[in-house]
């Protein structure tokens, strides 16, 4: 049974600066159904990885750093892997975060199984979701993640549906996440499908830094050969969900 009072966690970061509003509490947990070729944090794969934290230690990490968090909308994130594995916990801290008057923040790849009224009580006390969308072609999205993109965009338009604000996250990966008809494919569901709830898209390039964790593991790293996307290819991608969709893009 998934515990509300202790979570298995990767890592902690307590001022990070890019996951939400803010400065943020951002701790990483462990598990995911996804499986990416350019995955960063391979050692989150396995819900036995990691080390089991307590939820009162991390409130009072929390507390501990309140007052840089409290201006400009910082707060609690949580990430992962993929935080809604162990969905009891991050109801119970997220729940507790709000008691102290931060924000709660929500990064998720979106692969929801079920609508129930746990996800109903996860979704009350998140103030935003950071989404990531990995790829908009399904044969495509298995291929680099290992299962559909069906869950990822069904639960996007349920987040628009009940207004829950969202940032969108969205990786380039050269020669896999950067044609054309794909960054299209992107601006059009986002401007047409889920445009009320979207704030902002996160046009992210990708990045090799995770790699060596794939030796750990006595696994080939499949993009070797894929070098990031050069500033230009970034904003030229940016430009086109800029002019085109009129979107929020950072």
């Amino acid at each position: 049974m998934k515990s509300r009072d202790t979570a298995r966690i990767q890592s902690i970061e307590t001022c990070g600066a890019v996951d939400g509003p803010g400065i943020r509490y951002v701790a990483f947990l462990q598990g995911c159904q996804f499986k990416c070729r350019y995955c960063h944090n391979r050692d989150t794969w396995s819900m036995a990885g990691g080390k089991e934290k307590d939820i009162t230690e991390m409130l009072r990490e929390i507390q501990s750093y309140i007052y840089f968090y409290r201006p400009n909308r910082g707060g609690v994130t949580v990430s992962g892997g993929e935080a809604t594995l162990q969905m009891p916990f991050v109801i119970n801290l997220f729940q507790q975060v709000k008691n102290l008057n931060l924000t709660t923040c929500l990064d998720t790849n979106g692969c929801i199984l079920r609508y129930d009224n746990e996800l109903e009580q996860l979704l009350n006390c998140t103030d935003l979701v950071l989404l990531d969308i990995k790829h908009m072609d399904e044969t495509q999205h298995k291929k680099l993640t290992g299962m559909t993109n069906s869950y990822t965009l069904n639960f996007a338009r349920y987040l628009n549906d009940k207004r829950i604000p969202m940032w969108i996250r969205y990786v380039v990966v050269p020669g896999w996440t950067d044609q054309e008809s794909n960054i299209h494919a992107l601006g059009k569901f986002i401007s047409t499908e889920i445009r009320e709830s979207v704030e902002y898209v996160d046009i992210l390039p990708y990045h090799e830094l995770g790699k060596y964790k794939w030796a750990q593991y006595g696994e080939t790293y499949e993009l070797e050969n894929v070098t990031p996307p050069s500033a230009e290819e970034i904003k030229r991608i940016k430009k086109i969900l800029s002019d085109e969709y009129h979107l929020n893009i950072r």
